[in-house]
């Protein structure tokens, strides 16, 4: 599955839409991530325990995202678009959401 935020992909035309998919993952953060973070932002630095977190979401939006085009009976997904935001009481919630449209590809 080619996945891409451009429009099209390069060298390949596209031979059939089948709209727009998206793949959305919410994700808590616990008390003992949220308590390393605000040290962090205490002391400086970078948080490991959120930047994991973010990236566990995004990757799993992405394939739920192409795992939904794949049933359409999609090759491909273009024009991505990955937005992020901080949900629940006090922000202790990750939403993640990745959308792009479902494509067929010729040669």
């Amino acid at each position: 599955m080619i996945i891409t935020t451009t429009p099209s992909v390069e060298g390949r035309r596209i031979t059939d839409y089948y709209g727009i998919v998206f793949g959305e993952v919410v994700s808590g953060v616990d008390f003992i991530k949220d308590f390393a973070a605000g040290l962090r932002n205490f002391f400086g630095g970078r948080s490991g325990s959120y930047e994991g977190e973010l990236i566990e979401a995004r990757e799993a939006a992405l394939q739920e995202m192409a795992e939904r085009a794949r049933a359409l009976g999609a090759d491909a997904v273009v024009g991505v678009d990955i937005d992020y935001e901080v949900l629940g009481e006090g922000g202790s919630m990750l939403m993640v959401t990745a959308s792009g449209t479902a494509v067929r590809l010729g040669a």
